[in-house]
């Protein structure tokens, strides 16, 4: 049996990345569109976990914290050099800051933001957590978080960013070179986050213990 001609095999690649730039055009338009923009009323939340990136999700993460959400807060990602008193300050934390909240400095991305939240959980066990971050970065915060703590009920809290409207992104040349920039990253994030997972269950097999599937 011959091989496919050339021609042939040009034209079958050329409609395969035909389909695939509209699959990622039309995802990207779905991923705008679907962003969550208006956070929902908190219940019974254990914790707070705020990702650093912009002054706006500090302060909504410590006023929600002060308004007396949760039994504890995390500012994960923080810099190395930056002290509690720092943050209290430029966040305008209270009381509840002073006595309950913690600062995590290992995470340099939101994988590791992820992995920080996580470890945190485990210590103070808690399954219900609200994760205050960036609406754009809401969708790849919430698939890390889930991919590294599946038990844990996931309450997003997304903040606004500053000086940018995301809700009229076609509009606006930067909105719209920020969402793709993050969905690429949120596409990136759910491969990478898959193979973790299949990863780990495979090591589960290989030491005897049962593989659960999520």
């Amino acid at each position: 049996m011959s091989d496919a001609p050339p021609k042939n095999r040009s034209g079958l690649l050329l409609r395969i990345a035909v389909i695939a730039v509209i699959a990622y055009a039309a995802g990207f338009v779905i991923f705008a569109a679907t962003l969550p923009h208006s956070p929902a009323r908190v219940k019974g939340a254990d914790g707070i976990v705020a990702l650093t990136g912009g002054g706006a999700r500090l302060d909504t993460a410590v006023a929600l914290f002060e308004r007396g959400v949760g039994k504890r807060l995390l500012i994960t990602g923080v810099y190395s050099a930056t002290t509690k008193h720092d943050l209290k300050r430029i966040a305008h934390g209270g009381p509840r800051f002073d006595c309950c909240a913690d600062l995590g400095f290992e995470a340099e991305s939101t994988h590791g933001n992820a992995a920080e939240a996580a470890r945190w959980a485990r210590i103070h066990h808690y399954r219900r957590l609200v994760v205050v971050t960036s609406s754009y970065h809401m969708p790849r915060s919430l698939a890390e978080f889930s991919a590294e703590m599946p038990d844990v009920t996931l309450e997003p809290y997304p903040v606004e960013p500053d000086g940018i409207d995301l809700k009229s992104w076609w509009h606006d040349p930067r909105a719209a070179a920020l969402l793709q920039a993050e969905y690429a990253k949120y596409l990136a994030s759910l491969v990478l986050t898959r193979f973790d997972h299949a990863g780990a269950l495979d090591r589960n097999a290989a030491r005897g213990e049962p593989r659960r599937e999520s």
